[in-house]
């Protein structure tokens, strides 16, 4: 059997279908020997984000396992490292292994925004026709990386996140995280057992669309839900103990945790129309006070009471008025600040490979 050329690699998967154009062979060789960073881009077909953080011990054996699992299945790749704000000689460490290995691109933050900034920075960046996140800590297997990309292929999901079944980590860690699981599912109607695992696969249309930010990582499922992509699925992965470093989990994650799955449900249901939670709020509030000094009103008019300024419902009627108007104007202001926020996703970028 004759075997095809190297650059037969760079046929595009335009739309999922192969068949959708093929260019002549003269064509891909040309763009090989003219065009090298072209022919990259329609050739890559894994790219693999990871946002990290003083992780320089990891990091040397991670590219080679990441390297190693790419090569033994034949996919063409780019790693994506995106230094958040370190302290320690993480990027000089990307900076030798870039050396190495061509594939490795890098972004670093000059200071540390968070891991959504990190995320929503390297979706932009990444080419590939599958996109998968993983910590830089090893506790994320690369051995994961062809199961899940079949899995967004061959299977048709939107996105699979990984799910830790047999955990390495304290109780302290673990405990919080099935809570706020439940209360995900819930909330979401998205029944997945881990919805902060690390490891994920996207579809390179879904990751272009998610709109990451706070400390919104926590909930890209739903996040992707809310942007139409409700094709989700699961995979047990391998979860490893911690090999080099310290865990950045803190106590206070459990509090931001539960209120970030509040605005997530929030922005993703009256985010482009805050003026329906809101303005309906503060209807029903000022109708209520309206109602009650109406009432009042209608009492001295044709009954001859008096002392009503004296009675608690009328200070309730007050109230209900000025928290209805007040809603009705926070509603007001969430549309004009909705329509022009332009500069939210923006962050300073130190260096770039």
């Amino acid at each position: 059997m004759k075997t095809r050329p190297i650059y037969y690699q760079f046929i595009p998967y335009v739309l999922h279908h192969p068949d959708y154009f093929l260019l002549q062979e003269s064509t891909m060789l040309s763009l090989w020997h003219c065009n090298p960073n072209y022919a990259q881009l329609l050739m890559i077909q894994v790219s693999l984000v990871i946002p990290l953080k003083n992780e320089e011990d990891s990091l040397p054996e991670l590219e080679a396992w990441i390297r190693r699992v790419c090569e033994q299945e034949q996919l063409t790749y780019e790693i994506w490292f995106i230094d958040d704000g370190s302290t320690d000689k993480s990027w000089d460490v990307i900076v030798a292994l870039q050396q190495i290995n061509p594939c490795i691109k890098a972004i670093k933050f000059r200071r540390n925004y968070g891991k959504s900034a990190a995320l929503h920075v390297g979706f932009g960046a990444a080419n590939g026709e599958v996109i998968i996140t993983m910590d830089a800590d090893l506790q994320d297997s690369p051995d994961e990386i062809p199961l899940l990309r079949n899995m967004i292929l061959q299977d048709g999901y939107d996105l699979v996140s990984g799910w830790k079944k047999k955990r390495h980590d304290p109780l302290s860690k673990t405990l919080p995280s099935k809570l706020f699981n439940a209360v995900a599912r819930s909330m979401s109607g998205i029944y997945l057992h881990d919805f902060n695992c690390g490891l994920k696969a996207y579809r390179h249309t879904v990751a272009k669309s998610i709109e990451v930010y706070g400390d919104m990582h926590r909930w890209m499922p739903v996040l992707a839900k809310w942007a139409g992509f409700s094709n989700i699925g699961e995979k047990v992965v391998e979860h490893r103990a911690r090999k080099y470093g310290y865990s950045k989990f803190g106590w206070s994650r459990i509090i931001t945790g539960f209120l970030d799955l509040l605005s997530v449900y929030f922005v993703g249901k009256f985010g482009k129309k805050p003026m329906h939670f809101f303005g309906t709020l503060g209807t029903l509030s000022f109708v209520f006070g309206l109602g009650i000094l109406i009432w009042l009103s209608a009492n001295k008019l044709f009954y001859n009471e008096y002392g009503i300024a004296d009675r608690p419902a009328f200070f309730f009627g007050i109230l209900a008025l000025i928290i209805g108007t007040q809603l009705f104007l926070v509603g007001f202001l969430a549309e004009l600040i909705n329509r022009n926020a332009v500069n939210k996703d923006q962050y300073l970028i130190e260096k770039e490979l």
